[in-house]
């Protein structure tokens, strides 16, 4: 017989068949037994009679097994139908009693011990389902892209010099020369704009920010965004709603069941996603929550949280833009604002009041460039391959990041971000 899904079960009724997965729980009752096998797809209910369970004697959960029996339909089991007249054979004996329970419907673990062994724990089946919907976001971002012309990039992770100003990079010995792990493909997909006009890819950054929050990781999953012939930042934003709506409606779609077990409601959003001027949101965050940040280069996450019931309250979104960051804030290949350069062409999307999103307009002139290469003490010879393509012609573009984790993190309502990433690196935890 070949081997078939869990999933696949009700098509074959009536007809003898063969699982193979693991042993994810056995209820000894007496004579009749249920065992209930998991595989990529799901659960399979299996009745055992008391002669059956021999194979399985002195035998742990995660064993791995082939049962092989006839399709009945069963309404209280898992998928409506179980298997009768088993026959089970162990594929690989489990001995050891798992550090935690997979079988419960929640992981019984503080987030250290889930980490410790996370290379167990993510075979619970929420966990599953968190990483099936990390990657369903991913698969969403990519289809929303290519369906609107975008070509996907693959750069170099190791880099002769720092992409983003003000933050601290992982040095690396690389054959006897100083290189660093990427922060950002930012220049990388800056310079593929002046090849496709339009790109994007997934792929991770590392930061060596002395971070310890529930909001940071040393590394993680970066979906960037370049595309060219912009008219300024809001362009870049109204490619970012549509990318962020097209994500949505591919996991409402693909991801039902995960999105049903982890009894998640998807945000809603429009053509158009509401927008706040930065002194204008520090002026409201100082008249709302008596907060006074005015003047402070950024926003603390005390006043990301206040913006975000405001959006919530106003408009009934979930997600809102801060336009106009401080140019002294941004890195140095931001375009300032023609009108005001203290300010410059540039955002942040708040998702459920944390920052989900940054990006903005980038300069495009190579003598803008050597001027703000030069006022940002950025040593030419670092970056010359980077500024050569607009020597021979760049057109006004610009794009965005997104961080995969902790849009995961916002979209479920988890307490920290290491809850949505596969095996999460930080400032003290390099494994598994």
């Amino acid at each position: 017989m070949t081997r078939i899904s869990a999933s696949k079960l009700k098509e074959h009724i009536g007809k003898q068949v063969k699982l193979q997965g693991w042993l994810h729980n056995l209820r000894r009752l007496g004579q009749v037994n249920f065992l209930l096998l998991r595989d990529r797809t799901g659960l399979a209910q299996a009745v055992l009679g008391k002669e059956d369970l021999a194979p399985l004697e002195n035998l742990q959960t995660e064993t791995v097994l082939e049962i092989c029996g006839v399709v009945a339909e069963a309404p209280p089991a898992p998928s409506g139908v179980e298997l009768h007249d088993v026959k089970v054979e162990v594929i690989t004996p489990v001995a050891e009693i798992l550090p935690f329970e997979l079988n419960k419907p929640d992981v019984a673990a503080t987030l250290p011990v889930f980490l410790d062994h996370a290379t167990v724990g993510h075979r619970h089946p929420r966990r599953r389902a968190i990483l099936r919907l990390a990657a369903g976001v991913a698969d969403g971002f990519r289809r929303t892209l290519n369906a609107a012309g975008f070509i996907e990039i693959f750069s170099p992770k190791i880099v002769a010099s720092a992409t983003e100003s003000g933050a601290n990079v992982f040095q690396i010995d690389y054959f006897g020369q100083p290189a660093y792990l990427a922060q950002s493909p930012q220049f990388y997909k800056q310079i593929m704009v002046g090849v496709f006009e339009k790109v994007y890819e997934v792929g991770p950054v590392f930061r060596a920010e002395p971070h310890s929050t529930t909001r940071h990781l040393s590394e993680y999953v970066s979906l960037d965004v370049e595309m060219g012939f912009i008219e300024d930042h809001f362009t870049v934003m109204d490619c970012l709603t549509g990318v962020v709506g097209g994500i949505l409606a591919h996991i409402s779609e693909r991801c039902a069941g995960e999105l049903e077990m982890l009894e998640v409601k998807l945000p809603l959003v429009g053509e158009t996603i509401p927008w706040v001027y930065f002194p204008d949101a520090q002026q409201l965050i100082y008249k709302r929550e008596g907060i006074d940040a005015r003047g402070e280069p950024d926003l603390a996450p005390e006043h990301e949280r206040a913006l975000g019931e405001w959006a919530r309250e106003e408009f009934g979104s979930d997600f809102v833009y801060v336009t106009g960051y401080p140019t002294a804030k941004r890195p140095f290949y931001t375009h300032p604002d023609p009108d005001d350069p203290t300010y410059s062409n540039s955002f942040d999307l708040l998702f459920r009041g944390v920052e989900l999103a940054t990006g903005g307009q980038r300069l495009h002139l190579y003598a803008d460039y050597l001027a703000a290469a030069e006022k940002a003490r950025l040593p030419q010879e670092t970056c010359a391959a980077y500024l050569e393509c607009f020597k021979y012609g760049m057109p006004p573009h610009g794009g965005f990041a997104i961080g995969l984790e902790r849009f995961v993190m916002q979209l479920l309502g988890l307490e920290n971000l290491r809850w949505a990433a596969l095996f999460p690196r930080d400032l003290t935890r390099l494994t598994p």
